[in-house]
């Protein structure tokens, strides 16, 4: 499979994730925790390079990532400011 970039990144949720993070007062390892209570095996360095824009995001991690955070999928694309 071929990882796609935009603007230099592989992933647009990335910011949005961080920001979510900082404002529930989540180290990346209580976001790693709190995303595999949901069932989706990602570790707290998956979440460093899904901040910085080095990895690439699933459909099924937004999702999760969504609920975890407690913000829309829409907003961690960037189309609800």
């Amino acid at each position: 499979m071929k990882i796609y970039h935009y603007h230099g990144k592989k992933n647009v949720s990335g910011e949005r994730i961080k920001e979510a993070r900082f404002h529930l007062h989540l180290s990346q390892s209580d976001l790693a925790a709190r995303i595999q209570i949901e069932g989706v095996m990602m570790e707290r360095d998956s979440i460093s390079r899904v901040e910085i824009g080095t990895r690439f995001v699933a459909d099924y991690e937004l999702m999760v990532l969504s609920k975890v955070l407690g913000v829309s999928v829409n907003w961690l694309l960037g189309l609800d400011s």
